[in-house]
Order: C-alpha cells, then structure tokens, then sequence
C-alpha cells in the first residue's frame, strides 16, 4: 500500500510541477519576446574616456549605472527622470548616449541635443533640429547638428544659426538622405569630417526613376503618395557626393567617373581631414574603384585600388584608419572567397594583408593599441558564431571571445579590458569583464532564462549536405510534450535569401517566441539556411547569380527528404511560411514543388524579379534585358498554373520595398487561369506589419496553416 501512495504522490507532484508552467500565448510570444521575455541586460555599456570605468543602463533604459574595473558592483547614477529636471527636457530614456568628454554625457530626443555633465549633474541644451527634420548627424567638436529637411540639407550650429547647406527647388534632387536604396552598406547620407571642418553627403537625382503610386487612406478622400522606386532595368538615380566647407561656406561636388548612373558608396574621410575616400561600382555591379579625392577642390586625385569579379562586386565597409596620424588604412575585401582584411597605404600599395581566414570577418570595431591592433567580428569557423578578433599591423591574429557563441563586446580607451556580453544555444546571456587577452575577470551578470516558467519546447541545431556538398544548418523546433512515437506535421519557415541568417548560435538559435507557440500547437516548426544565404562566404552564396530561386529551392527539398527520413514525421502535412524573400520562396516552394507542400502563407513576396529594385535585383539577376531566360524562370507568373495546395497571399498596402504590384500581377495570373487563392491586404503597413497589428498577422498565418494543414 505504501509503494502505490508512493507512486501516487509523485505523480501529483509532477503533473503539478508540469501544470506551473505557463501557457505561452500568442499575443506574449509576439509582443513579449524582446520585453518581458527579455532577460535582465547591462544595455549601452560604454566606457568612460581616460578610465577604466563604465557606464551602462537598465533593460528599460531609465537608469544609469556605473562600475569600473575594481570596483564592479554598479551604483547608480541617475534616472530619466532627473537627467530630464536638470535638462529641461522630455528625454523618454538614456538611449542612444554617448560621451563628450570624461565627464559629460550626450543625450538626444532625435531632435534636441543636450549634454550632462555626471559630476556636477548640471547641464544645458546643445543645438534643436526643426521638428519636421531627419537623419540629424550632430558633430561633438563643433557643436553643429546637419540634418534633411524634405530634399535640402541644413546645418544648425552652436550659435543657433540655420544654414541651408543645398537649396533645390526640383523635388527629384534630394540631399543628405542615403541613396542605393541602402543597398552596400550604405545607412546613412550625412558624414561630418573628423573635427567638423567639412561636411560630406550624398546626394542623388531621381529624375530618370519612375514613380511608384502607393495611397494613403487616412484621408478623405485617400490620396495618392508617389514613391520614387526604381525597377530593375529602368531609370536609376544619379548619385553625386558634396563637401561642403564649415569656413568658406561653398560645396564641390563629385560625380561617377564612370557612368552617371553608377554607385558611390563607402564614403570615408582621411583623419587629416583632407580627402574622401569613396568605393565606386558600376551598375553592372562587377567592377569597383576606390577613389581618392581632395576634399577643398573634389578634385579625383588617384584610384587606390579596384576588384572585379563576373559575378557581382559588393563593398559593404568604407576605409578603416587604425592610426589617427596616418592616412593608411584597412580594406575589408571578399575577393579571395571570404571577408578579410587589408593593409593599404594611401598611395595604394598593399602593405600587409592582415588576416587570410576561410572564415567571413562581419566588421571592424576599433583600433587598439595606441593603432597597432585592430578588433574586428568574425564567424570563426562556425557560420552560427560571431566572435571577436585582435590582429596586429603585421598579420599576427588572436581571438578574444574565446567561448563558442554570439558575442557583443565593449573595450575600453586604453584597450586593456573589454567587457564580453554573449550567449549560445545553451547560454541564455552572461556579461563578464575580460582582460584584452580574453581572460575572464569577472563574470559581471548571468542572465536569468524567463522563459523557464513558460512551457515551451526545444530545439535543435543540425547540419546536412546541399548537392555540391556545402554544409547546411537546420533547426527542428519540436513541442514540450514531444512524442518520438507520433507523427507531427511540419512547418518550414523560410528566408533563403542573400546577407540573412536565419540560424544563429545564440538564445533561441535565432527563432521567434511564435515559432515555439507553433510547436504547442502540435507542429514541428522547421528551418534551413539554404546557399545564396549569409555569413558562409562567396562561393557559398554566389550560386543564386542569374537564377534566384533555384539553388535555394534544391536545398529546401533536401531539407525535406530530411525531414521524411524521421519517423515522427507526417509527410503529408508539410507547410510552408516566409516573407520577402521567403514569401518568394514559399510561393516558388507551393508552386514548383506542389506535390510536397499542402499549405502555404507567402507575406510581401517578390513575384517577378523585374518588379524589384535596381540595386539589389541587378546585382543577382543582372537586368531584364540580359537574363530573360533567368527572369522568366524566376518569375512566379510562369508556374501559377502549377498550385495543387491552399495558398494565402499577404501585402501591406503602402509596402515601399516590395511594391503591391508583386502581389497585385500574380493574383491577376490566378484569376486568369481560373485558380482560386486566399488574399489579406494590411492597410497602411509597409513591407512589414509591425506593433499590435503584428499579433494579428501572425493569428492569420498560423490560423490558416493550422486549419488546412489537416
């Protein structure tokens, strides 16, 4: 009798240790991933110039701490709230701060400028940009802020003055925003000099693109808002870069030398402040120059180097200085197969090439060593990782972040410490104060897994073979209550497209807190990084060139034989789900492979090739005009007629990247031949559908896979 009142309380104890757990609801896995899901961080940190102390903030950015190297337990500072009584102001967090100097801390609204002094705990208004403003750069020397204002750049200064620095009555002349789409790195269209003598920007003529009509119907009556959008094979914007002088109040312009329609990209200034370096490719995307010009005159002074490559040439990094007496610098460059870095002097000659790894370098962070070492990111040999390295001015590397996982770290001015913020697949986040060889000091915080009272399910990290014998990593999101002996159906989520990841050794393997509510449904949520993706190097993703989507498909399909080859698998209730490029890829997957994929929900897809932008679709597909037989392949037009299963078409009407008429051409193509589809529009959403509309997006992807996928 005692063994069985035995038995039965441990089975009350663990059904009610099961029943603890939450319920993870859709709404929370949506909105609640990144807030209060997210574990407890040290956000910001940043370094105190001349010391070895820091600062960071809280997860909600209200509060500022500091710490240094001796002493690590945190005081705190001050909150929002009195940074704002001595300020005057309506800061809503500490977000986006920098240093001025040891002592004083920059804070920005986005359109008024303040500095605080943290000792005194006093301090004043820098400079106000006009409401209607944007992309204000402020420059920390002069005091000077530049910011667009419609197309015009203008500057306000220190003493309040407002100089219009570009005055274009043509709306199709726009400066000082970024141009290319944002396309090779290019985020930004305003560049300061390093002392604030000049200010460079990009500006581009968008006469010969055409206008795309997107409506806005807010209004009454709606009303039509144009967008400048340039297709694949038409008109494109003509760049130009300025430099305008702070002294004598006059601009220079420099122009393609090679056609007019060509890119500048990767703009740079030398530390003396007297030349620009600017990457310049030429439409076609397969030959690059890095130009030198003079920054008084924007006379062209030499070309420093060029690349070439049949495929396309992609500068994503402009010129890194490591010393800040010397006007030598790092290029970071992909031309023997991976990102690695190289040691030119001004005049052009190749000095040293630095790293020579089989592995992508992600990007350089800082110089240390009074210049002698740089610290870049790189994969190391896993793609899923993002490690830290140090590499001398002679070649001599060494990692720092020396655990496997996705790494973020901060080092301070005299580059003997860095604080490491990481975490892995089985490390939900750690914050330890290293020495720059990469021993641990002390281990600063250790996150705490919220997700511990949520009943979720695992996931697992694998690899398999393409066809050419690449290494493909895959994650198998499996639900909590995981039965080997039944069968699941599954959900693939796709991307597959150039520069994404979608697989990350990091918390959570880069998946979405939704894709674990999926599996509580009693689905196996599946995904694979196909080749054309990021972080693997050029040959790796180099195959998609002049035929997207057909690599990437091959790949998904071996992801599949995969997923057959379990035995908890129901090959029959196979779905597929993705955006942008995945809604590309699902609608492609539904239709060229229509006997393996019973539903599918296809969010913004690209439908043809020619509907996409110029700078990113030429560099893949080259124009129209040239690969009529890759764009007619590609185009989703073309195997309409192929779909057996239950599709859901989803846009948002003001999308200004991937255009309704993607959407808008194929479900035309349906009705023609007479094939019936399901369609959602979101209204005055762009290319995605964001805050709480998101919960409603996702209940309308999984809903409908769920009740079709039956």
């Amino acid at each position: 009798m005692n063994k069985y009142l035995s038995l039965l309380v441990f089975f009350i104890l663990g059904v009610n240790a099961f029943a603890q757990k939450k319920q993870l609801s859709l709404s929370d896995a949506v909105l609640q991933q990144y807030r209060s899901f997210r574990d407890e961080q040290m956000n910001g940190v940043a370094w105190i110039p001349g010391t070895d102390s820091y600062v960071y903030v809280s997860n909600n950015y209200q509060l500022l701490y500091q710490a240094s190297v001796k002493k690590t337990t945190p005081e705190q500072l001050l909150t929002i709230q009195e940074a704002n009584t001595v300020l005057g102001a309506q800061l809503y967090s500490f977000y986006g701060f920098s240093f001025i100097n040891s002592d004083e801390l920059l804070l920005t609204d986005g359109n008024n400028y303040y500095k605080l002094n943290l000792k005194t705990k006093t301090g004043s208004k820098l400079v106000t940009v006009q409401e209607e403003g944007g992309g204000a750069e402020f420059e920390i020397t002069t005091g000077s802020a530049a910011y667009t204002l419609e197309n015009n750049l203008w500057i306000i200064n220190a003493k309040g003055e407002k100089i219009a620095v570009t005055s274009n009555t043509d709306k199709s002349i726009v400066s000082g925003q970024t141009y290319a789409r944002s396309e090779f790195g290019i985020t930004d269209g305003i560049f300061w000099s390093g002392k604030g003598a000049y200010l460079a920007f990009y500006q581009k003529d968008e006469t010969d693109v055409k206008s795309y009509p997107l409506v806005d119907i807010t209004k009454t009556p709606a009303e039509l808002m144009n967008i400048k959008y340039p297709m694949a094979g038409q008109g494109s914007e003509k760049p130009k870069v300025g430099i305008y002088s702070i002294s004598t109040g006059k601009t220079v312009f420099i122009s393609p030398k090679s056609t007019a329609d060509s890119y500048l990209t990767n703009l740079s200034w030398t530390p003396d402040e007297q030349f620009v370096l600017i990457a310049e490719v030429n439409r076609d995307q397969n030959h690059m120059w890095l130009n030198q010009y003079d920054a008084k005159t924007g006379a062209f002074v030499r070309t420093i180097l060029e690349e070439q490559n049949d495929k396309w040439v992609e500068p994503e990094h402009p010129a890194f200085f490591p010393l800040s007496t010397s006007n030598n610098f790092i290029w970071i460059s992909e031309k023997d197969g991976f990102n690695n870095l190289y040691y030119y002097s001004i005049e052009g000659k190749l000095m040293k090439q630095l790293t020579a790894n089989k592995f992508v370098v992600k990007d350089i962070l800082q110089s240390i060593n009074k210049g002698k070492d740089v610290v870049f990111s790189a994969t190391g040999t896993s793609g899923l990782n993002t490690l830290y390295y140090a590499v001398d001015l002679n070649g001599k590397q060494r990692c720092l972040t020396l655990e496997e996982g996705t790494h973020g770290i901060s080092i301070n001015e005299s580059g003997t410490y860095f604080i490491d913020q990481y975490s892995s697949h089985a490390v939900p986040g750690k914050y330890e104060l290293k020495t720059i060889t990469g021993k641990a000091v002390k281990t600063l915080l250790t996150t705490k897994n919220k997700l511990e009272e949520i009943q979720i399910g695992t996931a697992d990290i694998g690899q398999i073979k393409a066809e050419d014998g690449s290494v493909l990593y895959t994650r198998l999101i499996k639900p909590s209550n995981f039965d080997p002996t039944k069968k699941y159906p599954v959900m693939v989520y796709v991307y597959g497209g150039p520069h994404a990841q979608m697989i990350t050794n990091s918390w959570l393997d880069g998946a979405n807190l939704w894709m674990y509510w999926m599996a509580e449904q009693g689905y196996l949520v599946f995904t694979l990084d196909n080749r054309g993706s990021g972080e693997r190097g050029f040959a790796f993703e180099n195959q998609i060139h002049r035929q997207l989507g057909v690599v990437e498909i091959n790949d998904q399909m071996k992801g599949i034989e995969y997923l057959k080859s379990l035995p908890y698998v129901d090959s029959d209730r196979f779905a597929v789900h993705g955006w942008s490029f995945g809604g590309f890829m699902t609608t492609s997957l539904m239709l060229k492979q229509a006997e393996t994929f019973k539903v599918g929900v296809a969010g913004g897809p690209v439908t043809d090739w020619k509907y996409y932008e110029i700078m990113y679709g030429e560099r893949y597909m080259d124009r129209p005009q040239e690969n009529e037989k890759g764009y007619e392949e590609a185009s989703l037009m073309t195997h309409a007629g192929k779909l057996k299963g239950d599709l859901l078409l989803i846009h948002g009407t003001v999308d200004d990247v991937v255009v309704p008429q993607h959407n808008d051409a194929l479900l035309k193509k349906f009705i023609e031949l007479g094939i019936q589809i399901d369609f959602f529009h979101y209204p005055m959403h762009k290319h995605n559908v964001i805050g709480k509309d998101r919960v409603h997006l996702m209940q309308k992807v999984l809903d409908y896979i769920i009740e079709h996928n039956k």
